[in-house]
């Protein structure tokens, strides 16, 4: 009886221990309340050979006194297969992109494990893996030059009129008239110019005979009229 109860006793113990060991392990276990990561023990595994980027090849920014990490976006050429956060006192959240994250950046909120008392800790040094293509440059299109002919200007000579040759009638030398001496008024003859000018007797003259025309007529007018 007493053998029986000794061995109960020792069962009890054992299953005792070994309840107490499996909660201090759960206690000390790698855990994070970021449900998209692999939290995972120990220290970090690198990337494999090849694939190891770095940080300048995205554009990110640590947040809430160094505990969130935001990657806002990925520069061109490169291709994240896998983020490592570490911090803590032991393990390192993996987030692998297209696996509980998206596929694409950005990517908010990135964080590692709890400490063993359940505090959030600092992020440590961070990397990324993943590929890196230079972008291929546009094809360049060679530029032709073309050549413009010089321009010539034509310079024109003022042309000279044609001289038209006119013909010019002769002048006739004939001698003037010599008018005799004494004769330069028209008063005739060869006699001697005394001054004297006759052309009003014929204006008198021919005064008289309008007015001796002028009483004929009245007269026979007079008769007529008696």
């Amino acid at each position: 009886m007493r053998r029986r109860s000794f061995r109960g006793a020792v069962a009890v113990m054992a299953l005792t221990t070994a309840a107490l060991i499996g909660t201090a392990g759960s206690a000390l276990a790698c855990y994070s309340d970021d449900n998209r990561p692999h939290p995972t023990p120990g220290n970090p595994t690198p990337c494999a050979d090849g694939q190891v980027l770095d940080q300048k090849d995205v554009v990110f920014e640590l947040t809430k006194n160094n505990t969130r990490l935001n990657i806002k976006s990925v520069n061109e050429g490169v291709t994240v297969t896998r983020i490592v956060v570490p911090g803590g006192d032991d393990g390192f959240n993996d987030y692998t992109p297209g696996k509980k994250l998206d596929k694409n950046a950005p990517w908010n909120d990135l964080r590692a494990p709890f400490n063993f008392n359940g505090s959030q800790p600092k992020i440590g040094k961070w990397y990324l893996c993943g590929t890196k293509t230079k972008p291929t440059a546009p094809p360049t299109t060679p530029v032709t030059k073309t050549s413009t002919p010089p321009t010539t200007t034509a310079t024109t000579k003022p042309s000279t009129p044609a001289t038209s040759e006119t013909s010019v009638a002769p002048t006739s030398s004939t001698p003037a008239a010599v008018v005799p001496a004494g004769n330069e008024s028209g008063t005739g003859g060869g006699l001697a110019n005394t001054g004297f000018d006759n052309s009003w007797l014929i204006w008198v003259g021919a005064l008289l005979l309008v007015a001796g025309g002028g009483l004929l007529a009245l007269l026979k007018f007079r008769r007529k009229a008696s």
